[in-house]
């Protein structure tokens, strides 16, 4: 589809793996993304293993700022119901280092959320609901490792995207919107895309190995 002649940062496997960040606040609205670039990091995505090979996945790439208005209404629509249902329960970022700032962060998307170039919208086929666990593994483990391969080949070519979930609420809407069948396919995430300000991201905390691994038992 795309020759892979975009400029690169070079990073080394290790560094992509340990550098890709949920960017919110360091997406720059202000600078456009060509669809040869999308195009070019999704090719990397398909290479993803899925399963049985079927390829059943669908992406919906919204580029058409109109449109990128109207999902932005739904993300903030989304962000208040969250809001609503979180009263009187603790943050979800309690006892997380920085977790005032990942919060803040959040907000700090949504307030911009309708100036992105792009959003990537992810569709796995089927419904989850009702379905037993053999079944929805093969539904989540066909997609979600496309997905993070298409985060970490925006990661290499400086850009960022955070994988945000809170749109799901909303999800029929968007569907409508998008012209999507919401009964054949589930929406798995609102991906906004932008090239970051700067290419330098760090490691993060993280919980020790030590302390989430086991051997032979749990």
């Amino acid at each position: 589809m795309t020759s892979m002649s975009t400029k690169k940062l070079n990073l080394t496997v290790d560094e992509v793996l340990s550098t890709t960040r949920a960017v919110r606040r360091r997406l720059d609205v202000t600078r456009p993304v060509p669809r040869a670039v999308l195009e070019e990091c999704l090719e990397l995505a398909l290479q993803a293993p899925n399963g049985a090979n079927r390829n059943e996945w669908r992406w919906i790439i919204v580029d058409d700022p109109h449109l990128i208005g109207k999902l932005a209404t739904e993300y903030r629509v989304a962000m208040g119901i969250y809001d609503d249902s979180q009263t009187g329960k603790p943050a979800l970022t309690d006892d997380v280092p920085s977790g005032g700032a990942i919060v803040a962060s959040a907000y700090a998307l949504a307030e911009k959320l309708h100036r992105m170039p792009a959003i990537l919208i992810p569709l796995m086929p089927g419904r989850p609901e009702g379905k037993s666990l053999p079944e929805q593994c093969p539904m989540w483990g066909s997609i979600l490792p496309a997905v993070w391969s298409f985060l970490l080949a925006l990661r290499e070519r400086g850009l960022g995207s955070a994988w945000t979930t809170v749109a799901s609420r909303r999800e029929k809407q968007i569907a409508e919107l998008l012209g999507v069948p919401a009964d054949d396919y589930t929406q798995v995430g609102l991906f906004p895309i932008a090239y970051t300000i700067g290419t330098e991201f760090q490691k993060v905390y993280r919980k020790p190995v030590a302390e989430v691994l086991s051997y032979n038992t749990f």
